[in-house]
């Protein structure tokens, strides 16, 4: 340790020449792998820091006036403090992303002798262990606002087909490939982070200090990114157009996000409700829904005010906010009352939601995560094969998120393997994509959204009561960088019903997307079992701009009605133009980031009785015409599927019957194929939640 401090005194000793005018002194060159305590938190890390904490001690003389001091920093997620000389000069931003930022050093802190900079992670209640890089910092003679503002750039963005001004986000990476802090304020059309800036009119002015750059500008996920290069000098002005063209084609299809949220009215994140309606319009939402907690709160006058009603309808909703799980809801009626978010049962909580006027939709959000000591589909709590509450909890949400792009799983298909096990048990429940943003440029709003089937002619006035109708009815698509549409014999989509003739059943798979993200692979399911995974080679010449794949697959027509899946993945964005972030409580330090379209379900009604059957109710059904007995079960399955199977199993053990028997176990090794891996999954999941239950 007294070495690296050593050394770190010695690199703080160098000046860089002083020019007629400005002086600059480097204290710590290059990054610096920082953790106060613990285990690594992600395995990119090495198992020992480079340091505890950053300490420093440099020369400088006094300063009259105010200073800058300038920090790289990455992954940073906890609170850090930045102090000389023991006065608190700031803190780091809690923002994983790779960035640039300036601290003013307010006059009379330094000293003619001997100075320390520390930072230092803050010690709280249940400190948690943050692995950071720190470095590269310097000390400039000038104030902040001098450094920033040295040269200026000023920036349009337009639709290149049409020429128009567009609402975008505008990226700024620096020489060493960190976002870098311009000087300019969130206001009227922009909203500023270091590194970003979005623009509600596709106009944006800021000032840059000197040096080379790479520019970025975007709207969403539909559209290009277009780049520039630029090197500045100082007192020096810039102007540049970039164009964007749109390349995702998403006629009839409405763009919502679900999960937003403002600092102003949620209480933590960043981004005001003013920012916000730029980031919405700058982003391609078209229907928001305003969600922050135990708040019913109406965006169109924000929107009004900000002139960007033209590009979206908001919603009034809620996330409605409890111990036992938050839940979004929506649409609600301006002026209504809250839903009781002390009430400690779901079928309390939900009477309370559905009793509020207007609302129709109630989705249980990110139910993989702890909140209040409750992760709802939990091993403790859920069986996750059987799609069942092992306390009884009645089950009332017609939406659940399978995809939270502020709270990614380790595992990012997860909640999608849950969302089609709560098909099986026969709940009709709509997979919900959203951002859960609270911030401008951490977390971006409408990186996760859900995109719903109905007319987005006019998305300044979306009919909002078809929209949740056809939501309700699930004819929704999940996006996360890609988008994936399944086709069932030519003409049945997600939320609908498909018939089929003959001996197989033909489905096609269309993936779309952006140059900028990737698709890899197709991976087909049936009742939430994987039937096909098909890898997409290198694009094919034939395909559309904004078209990574059309494949078409047969299947042989089940014996039962089933619901279809097609879900595309892809590798992960690491571009700060539209990054995808790591999972908010992860599983395991081992992560790999992935972008994810699924086409929501298409139910087969197989047996062509002009409904479906869930493999709950056909297990239901076989249960009690068996009289429990689990031989003839295992019999009257074998024209069913390892979902039908595993409902089967949950009614057996439920019934104190232990598949764990010998005579059982001998029974159902005599099984059919699909029989035995159904009651395999069943067994797995149950043995985790029975050791959830004794886990300390």
């Amino acid at each position: 340790m007294q070495l690296k401090t050593n050394l770190l005194f010695l690199v703080a000793l160098v000046v860089l020449p002083c020019s007629r005018v400005h002086c600059e002194q480097v204290l710590v060159s290059g990054l610096r792998h920082v953790r106060i305590e613990g285990p690594p938190e992600w395995t990119e890390f090495p198992n020992s820091p480079d340091e505890r904490f950053i300490d420093v001690k440099f020369k400088s003389s006094e300063n009259k006036s105010e200073r800058t001091l300038v920090v790289q920093q990455q992954d940073v997620k906890q609170r850090w403090d930045v102090t000389i000389n023991g006065t608190q000069i700031g803190r780091l931003r809690i923002d994983e992303n790779d960035m640039r930022v300036y601290f003013p050093v307010p006059a009379n802190v330094l000293r003619q002798s001997e100075n320390v900079l520390q930072i230092e992670q803050a010690a709280q209640r249940n400190t948690v262990t943050d692995d950071v890089r720190i470095g590269n910092i310097r000390l400039l003679d000038r104030k902040v606002d001098d450094v920033l503002s040295a040269a200026s750039c000023e920036l349009t963005i337009v639709d290149a087909v049409s020429g128009l001004s567009l609402p975008s986000r505008i990226t700024v990476l620096n020489s060493d490939g960190a976002l870098q802090s311009v000087a300019a304020s969130s206001g009227d059309h922009l909203a500023v982070r270091p590194g970003i800036v979005y623009t509600s009119n596709g106009s944006a002015r800021f000032g840059l200090p000197v040096g080379r750059y790479t520019i970025f500008a975007g709207r969403g996920f539909e559209y290009s990114v277009d780049r520039i290069e630029i090197t500045v000098t100082p007192g020096q002005s810039v102007q540049r157009t970039l164009k964007l063209t749109r390349e995702v084609d998403t006629d009839g299809l409405v763009a919502c996000d679900t999960h937003v949220h403002t600092l102003t009215h949620s209480g933590h994140g960043d981004a005001t409700v003013e920012e916000r309606m730029i980031t919405l319009a700058a982003e391609g939402i078209e229907m928001p829904i305003a969600t922050d907690h135990n708040s019913h709160v109406d965006y169109r006058p924000f929107a009004r005010q900000a002139n960007v009603s033209e590009y979206f309808t908001p919603v009034i909703g809620n996330e409605v906010t409890s111990r036992i799980g938050h839940v979004n809801i929506f649409p609600v009626a301006a002026g209504e009352p809250i839903p009781d978010h002390t009430l400690t049962s779901w079928q309390a909580l939900l009477d309370n939601i559905y009793a509020t006027p207007n609302v129709k939709v109630a989705i249980l959000n990110h139910a993989r995560d702890q909140h209040s000591s409750v992760t709802p589909f939990g091993p403790l709590l859920h069986n996750a094969v059987v799609g069942e509450n092992l306390e009884g909890w009645h089950f009332g949400f017609n939406a659940m998120e399978v995809l939270n792009s502020s709270a990614t799983q380790t595992d990012i298909l997860r909640l999608f393997h849950d969302w089609m096990a709560v098909l099986n048990r026969g709940y009709r429940v709509t997979p919900v994509g959203s951002s859960d943003s609270h911030d401008v440029g951490r977390y971006i709003v409408g990186q996760g959204r859900t995109y719903i089937r109905c007319d987005d002619r006019d998305p300044g006035n979306i009919d909002v009561d078809d929209a949740v109708d056809k939501f309700l009815q699930g004819e929704v698509l999940v996006s996360y960088g890609l988008l994936t549409k399944l086709v069932v014999e030519d003409s049945f989509q997600s939320g609908q019903t498909a018939t089929a003739g003959g001996e197989t059943v033909r489905l096609k798979v269309h993936v779309l997307g952006p140059h900028w993200t990737e698709a890899s692979r197709i991976i087909l399911y049936c009742n939430g079992q994987q039937i096909e995974e098909r890898g997409i080679s290198e694009r094919r010449p034939n395909l559309a701009t904004g078209v990574k794949a059309v494949e078409e697959f047969r299947v042989p027509k089940p014996k039962h009605d089933v619901h279809f899946v097609a879900i595309a993945i892809g590798p992960g964005i690491d571009d700060l133009y539209w990054k995808t972030a790591k999972p908010y409580q992860p599983m395991s330090p081992d992560w790999q980031p992935h972008v994810v379209g699924c086409s929501g379900a298409v139910w087969l009604d197989a047996d062509q009785d002009g409904s479906t059957t869930s493999a709950h109710e056909y297990a239901r059904d076989i249960f009690m015409n068996a009289g429990g007995d689990l031989n003839t079960i295992l019999k009257s399955l074998e024209n069913f599927d390892e979902a039908t199977a595993i409902q089967a199993a949950h009614r057996v053990q439920q019934a104190g019957n232990s598949l764990l028997d010998d005579s059982n176990q001998a029974a159902i090794r005599n099984a059919a194929p699909q029989i035995r891996r159904g009651i395999a999954q069943y067994l797995n999941a149950w043995r985790e939640t029975q050791m959830a239950k004794f886990r300390p």
